[in-house]
This record gives C-alpha cells, structure tokens and sequence, in this order.
C-alpha cells in the first residue's frame, strides 16, 4: 500500500467507527507502519483540511469529526480523474489554486472506497510538467477581489512597458485561457482590465475598496460579448 492509498484508507477507518477514536499505536498496527508514519499522514490530512481531529486522554486518539464529514459520494474514477486533472491543470495559471487543493482533498475522502482506490491506481498515470509560478500574484489578486480591498500593482503592457497603478477590484474574468482583474484604475481613472500573466507585482492594501459594478466600467464586459471585448479593454493604456 503506497502513501496515497494509506491516507485514503485511513480516512475510510476512521469514519467508519465515527465518533470514537483510533489511537496512533492502532492505526499503525492495522496498517503496518511505524507510528511517526501514522501521525505524519494524519498531521498532512488535517493540513489538506479533512476533518480529523486529535482527543488527549486516555480515551483519546484520532478520529473523524462527523459534524463536517460528508456522507460518501458516488464519483466513478474517471469524474474524481477529471476533477483531479482539472485541479493540477490549473495549478499554475489560475487564482484560488491552493483552495482547489484542499477541496479536492476533501472530495477524495469522502468517496466510496471502491472509487477511491480505482482514482488512485489511476492517478499514478498523469502526470502534469512545471510551469513557471506566479503564486503570489494569482493569491494577492484573488484576496482583493475577495476581501474588495485596493489593490497596488506593478503592470506590464502589451510592449512591455512597466507602470505602478492602484487599482480598486471589480471582478476576476476568465476568457480564451486567460485570467484578468478588471476594475478602476485610480492613475487612469477608468474602468481597465489587467492580465493577470502581466501582473509583475501585486500587494493588497489595507484601504477598502467602493463596490463597482462591471457595467459602470465598460457595457461590454457585463453582456455576453464580454470575450471579444475583453483583450482590447485590456490593452488600454
């Protein structure tokens, strides 16, 4: 039993006898491995956000919080495949890619043993290359948008020129494989859309942002055209 089964089947184990516990030294008996391996994979689901919990005393142990436990879902191992696929796709390219991470973790746990185990035999054989990282970019934007908060960033245009702008966050678009942040740039004092792989630097201020609407900063954005109108909207100076 590899790592990614183990952690499946430790889940499975622990729901099963929800709400009692399982102490580590159980666990590691039943699954035949040390019990710094048991607690280490159970501190890295807790981590992922599934919900196991930890009870000291002597009744205590591990054991499945049922409060937020999902009842098992019925994915194939090709829908949980095309989920899992989707989510590494995107790691690099999209906002909320960490958030992706830990709710698909949590999709994993709550599936049927059956699919689990197919999904995970499976995933063994997909495989996603590196890509270049703009993590921090990606997360910044994505809290702005969140939290509506000003948002400073440092933009490259179409020919590379750099400008420092202050930008009040309006929405996250996606279009033909590119993300954008559209909102009022305060240098422009209009409505603008920024691409988010031009984004050199990005950092949330502590300044709450005015609600804007997309169609108060450009019609088009807020109707069905919005695709085809997106990348000349973004290529305002």
């Amino acid at each position: 039993m590899n790592r990614t089964e183990r952690l499946y089947a430790l889940v499975e184990e622990l729901r099963a006898v929800a709400p009692r516990p399982r102490t580590v030294a159980w666990l590691a008996e039943r699954f035949e491995v040390s019990r710094r391996t048991v607690q280490r994979d159970l501190q890295a689901l807790l981590q992922a956000g599934v919900p196991v919990r930890d009870q000291a005393g002597p009744y205590g142990g591990w054991f499945v919080d049922p409060v937020m436990t999902l009842p098992p879902i019925n994915l194939t191992a090709e829908e949980a495949l095309a989920l899992a696929a989707a989510v590494a796709a995107a790691e690099h390219t999209t906002p909320f890619a960490a958030a992706a991470r830990g709710a698909m973790a949590k999709l994993a746990a709550a599936m049927s043993a059956g699919a689990a185990d197919r999904a995970a035999e499976a995933s063994r054989r997909i495989f996603v290359l590196p890509q270049p990282r703009t993590e921090t970019v990606r997360e910044a934007v994505a809290r702005a948008v969140l939290e509506q908060r000003v948002i400073r960033l440092t933009y490259a245009d179409a020919a590379g020129e750099e400008t420092e702008r202050e930008v009040e966050p309006a929405a996250l678009l996606t279009a033909r494989g590119r993300w954008y942040l559209v909102g009022y740039c305060r240098v422009r004092e209009a409505g603008r859309g920024f691409r988010l792989d031009r984004i050199r630097r990005a950092e949330v201020t502590a300044e709450a942002a005015p609600a804007r609407e997309l169609a108060a900063l450009d019609p088009a954005l807020a109707t069905a055209t919005y695709a085809e109108s997106l990348e000349s909207f973004t290529n305002r100076a």
